[in-house]
């Protein structure tokens, strides 16, 4: 446990943290998986390369240390970090190499003169404080998904069943599992982790879930991403080919209430949508779609839309296309602005929204809700990869 004593020092620290914690987040990635390649399936090398893994750790860092005294505002960051970790299947063993290497980082990044022993050892145990929490919430997780019909845990053999191109990028993938018995239900809005093996190397993702639960198979939307290892890869795999699943996670999921519903995607960003939109027809509630896609060769799912539409009075759909095609049909042009959302929201700002595609996007959307009326409490998102601070974007 944390002495007084070393919570001071680990508030010292703060000021260090908001200078210079992207430096010392890279400078640790940099160390641990130079010289431990085999947690390298638990890393994207695209963002690694694109530097997001790094500031997510240091954003993470700098709010632990903000809140050391008052753990319980960490808010929904901890939720957020064992959704992660679940899907990819971090585990115990994990967190005292990492460890090793946070504090090796601090005292290099930071010097010896700054970083002392006492700084080393009071974020020592803080960094134990934190593994442990995650480690009992990732366990939770982990032993309530073996326990649930269909669960399972660790990896389950999958076979693709069946392929459905979705749009110019985007194709479905009819997962069935290998041993032909049920699986584990999923809330609409979470994802799933997946192994593969690239050029001899293993990989691991996670992607949305873009179908209801069944209790018998899974389907996975992914966009082929130009110099994606493993969406180039799965987009080449075959009808048949085998793949090894971890059970699904999120803490981001549509609820029960019955405030009407909005929905607000960009691009692949619409695969989460799809099972929300689904459940929520079943139960009769009133829904606001609003995609965005460039245009009508990269809107996935449009014609299942437009039938659910034509089959659901209370489903209302609004369509914007940033580059349309001379023949494309849209309710808006260009990208997704507040005057959209003011003409295309509910007038009774009583909602809840969830919206989804690139941080950008996200961020705008955000701002607009904010500015239009929309309780930030009823607002929610999620990140397809490392967590970013949505306000300073």
């Amino acid at each position: 446990m944390l002495s007084d004593r070393q919570r001071d020092v680990i508030k010292a620290t703060v000021p260090l943290l908001e200078t210079g914690g992207e430096a010392l987040t890279s400078h640790f990635y940099k160390l641990l998986l130079t010289e431990h390649s085999e947690v390298r399936p638990l890393f994207s090398e695209a963002h690694q390369a694109s530097g997001r893994q790094s500031q997510a750790l240091a954003r993470a860092v700098l709010k632990y240390a903000q809140h050391i005294d008052r753990l319980e505002e960490l808010g929904p960051l901890v939720g957020q970090i064992v959704s992660k970790h679940v899907s990819l299947q971090v585990l115990p063993e994990h967190y005292p190499l990492v460890g090793q290497y946070l504090l090796r980082s601090i005292r290099e990044v930071l010097g010896a003169e700054t970083a002392t022993d006492e700084v080393l050892e009071a974020w020592g145990v803080a960094y134990g404080q934190l593994a442990d929490i995650l480690i009992g919430a990732e366990e939770g997780v982990y032993a309530k998904s073996a326990k649930a019909p269909g669960g399972w845990r660790g990896t389950r053999g999958f076979l693709i069943q069946k392929k459905v191109v979705e749009s110019e990028f985007i194709t479905s993938f009819h997962l069935v599992p290998e041993d032909g018995k049920e699986v584990i239900e999923h809330a609409p809005g979470q994802f799933i982790g997946l192994q593969v093996e690239v050029d001899g190397k293993e990989q691991r993702r996670n992607y949305s879930l873009s179908a209801s639960s069944n209790g018998r198979d899974y389907r996975i939307s992914v966009k082929r991403e130009e110099g994606g290892k493993v969406s180039n890869h799965l987009h080449s795999l075959p009808v048949g080919a085998r793949l090894e699943l971890f059970p699904p996670a999120g803490d981001v999921h549509a609820t029960d209430i019955y405030k009407p519903l909005v929905l607000i995607s960009a691009g692949v960003g619409i695969t989460p949508t799809i099972s929300m939109l689904e459940k929520a027809l079943a139960n009769g509630r009133t829904v606001h779609f609003i995609h965005c896609a460039r245009n009508s060769r990269n809107h996935a799912f449009r014609e299942w839309i437009q039938e659910k539409a034509e089959a659901h009075s209370e489903l209302h759909v609004h369509i914007c296309y940033s580059q349309p095609l001379k023949d494309d049909v849209a309710d808006g042009t260009g990208h997704l602005s507040k005057k959209h959302l003011s003409d295309w929201l509910p007038t009774n700002r009583d909602i809840e929204v969830y919206f989804l595609g690139p941080t950008s996007f996200m961020a705008q959307v955000k701002r607009d809700l904010e500015e239009l009326g929309v309780p930030p409490s009823q607002t929610h998102y999620h990140f397809f990869g490392p967590a970013s601070d949505l306000d300073n974007q």
